[in-house]
């Protein structure tokens, strides 16, 4: 039969000794419920001494019930991720896809109070070993670490957060290309080219191609190709040659001029009206964006950040590119959206890459693997190129910090018209360069004074 401490022996708590020899120490917590030690002891003196750290925990207020960290994480995670305030749609997917296929199938049955640092070492290591990307694992830690920091903080379940693996959390993303101006001009007019083509697929597997020159003749290329895509980039160099008809659609162009030229993101200009852009003052308003979730639904709403609210003024010698596009492809509706797809729809990212020929372009102008994304970097490195300062820099990119949340503000600003016509002056610079005697085509870039 297991003993217990004398009445009056103890000032607090109880030690029994068990009849394994070991003991098990319990005491009253504030509610006059009874707590067992997490585990038992080899000496009496260590269960007392563990009995005499709580008492000093109840004494300095510190005490935690021990029965509230008995939630499981995946449970709490999922609770969490509910409440927690101000997380947007695509936030709350990234999260609940991480808790599903990283966090719950190693934490599955794990409750919150049991984890320890140890545990998480070794699951971040798992998930390495087990070919997740360090993006993905870095979030997955992140998203981790700041559940038990609510655990520890606002909810008092825990004392201590078990996430405390140093640089567990960073992300060391491959630099991202940024484009020349010459470049962003000549991926503008590529977008959208239309080889007039036929590539047949032959019995062997092999295509063999037959191509429209600009004076119409029908022609064929000699060679079979061992696959469509090889038989497409051979087009594709014959079209930059001058050999091929181009069936081209010019509603992409002023699309990849205004998002290079600005740094504004793609669910951003998707999203502009007709009433955001201001063509005497050269400038478009930014008050929110569209997203596109998981389930391929799409969502209007706010800019990313509170400084994505923004007026961002764009280079003049762009202006005539926005002017045709606003005439031939945009409602004369105030509230129309200025890019829609050829049906007149919302772009989507799949969609839009399709219809513009996005990868092919990008390989023609020298950066295969181009992301719409990268305009934004391209953008935000050329008016950094221009000498504005960090502040000025990121009212324009609509970035956002904790620090700086009320400063960076800004709508249209002396600065931000400065950083237009600094990457105006690089603009005429290019294409002074390229052809110093041409008055510019029709479609073409036409600097304006």
């Amino acid at each position: 039969m297991a003993r217990g401490n004398k009445k009056g022996h103890r000032r607090f708590g109880l030690v029994r000794e068990l009849p394994s020899g070991r003991y098990q120490a319990s005491y009253l917590g504030p509610t006059g419920k009874r707590h067992n030690a997490p585990e038992t002891f080899a000496r009496k003196s260590d269960a007392e001494q563990w009995l005499t750290l709580v008492e000093a925990q109840m004494i300095r207020g510190d005490w935690i019930d021990p029965e509230l960290a008995k939630v499981k994480l995946v449970d709490y995670t999922a609770k969490w991720i509910k409440e927690r305030p101000g997380l947007r749609p695509r936030t709350v997917e990234l999260y609940e896809r991480l808790l599903r296929l990283h966090i719950a199938p190693h934490f599955g049955e794990v409750s919150v109070g049991d984890v320890r640092t140890s545990a998480v070492r070794s699951w971040r290591m798992l998930l390495l070993d087990e070919g997740v990307s360090e993006s993905v694992t870095a979030k997955a830690y992140r998203l981790l670490r700041a559940v038990f920091m609510t655990a520890v903080k606002e909810d008092e379940m825990i004392q201590r957060n078990p996430c405390r693996i140093k640089g567990a959390g960073d992300e060391h993303p491959e630099e991202r290309p940024a484009l020349t101006l010459a470049q962003v001009f000549r991926l503008a007019d590529l977008v959208g080219s239309r080889p007039v083509a036929n590539l047949r697929k032959l019995p062997s597997g092999e295509y063999r191609v037959r191509y429209t020159a600009p004076n119409g003749a029908r022609c064929p290329i000699a060679d079979v190709f061992p696959s469509h895509e090889a038989a497409e980039r051979a087009v594709w160099e014959l079209l930059q040659a001058g050999r091929v008809k181009d069936d081209h659609d010019d509603r992409y162009r002023a699309l990849v001029l205004l998002a290079a030229l600005t740094g504004l993101r793609w669910g951003e200009a998707i999203a502009l009206r007709r009433c955001d852009l201001d063509t005497t003052a050269c400038t478009v308003r930014v008050t929110r964006q569209y997203l596109e979730l998981d389930n391929s639904a799409l969502e209007i709403g706010p800019p990313k950040s509170r400084a994505g609210r923004r007026t961002v003024p764009f280079p003049r010698s762009i202006l005539p590119a926005i002017l045709d596009h606003l005439e031939s492809f945009t409602d004369d509706a105030p509230e129309a959206l200025v890019f829609t797809s050829p049906k007149g729809m919302v772009y989507r990212r799949g969609n839009f890459r399709r219809g513009s020929r996005w990868a092919q372009a990008a390989e023609a102008v020298g950066v295969p693997g181009l992301h719409f994304h990268d305009l934004r970097h391209t953008g935000n490195t050329i008016a950094a190129g221009s000498g504005a300062s960090l502040r000025d820099l990121m009212a324009r990119m609509g970035q956002d910090s904790p620090r700086a949340a009320m400063i960076y503000q800004h709508e249209t600003s002396t600065a931000g018209q400065a950083i237009a016509a600094a990457i105006d002056a690089q603009i005429k610079a290019v294409v002074q360069r390229d052809d110093p005697d041409d008055e510019g085509p029709a479609g073409a870039l036409v600097p304006v004074a």
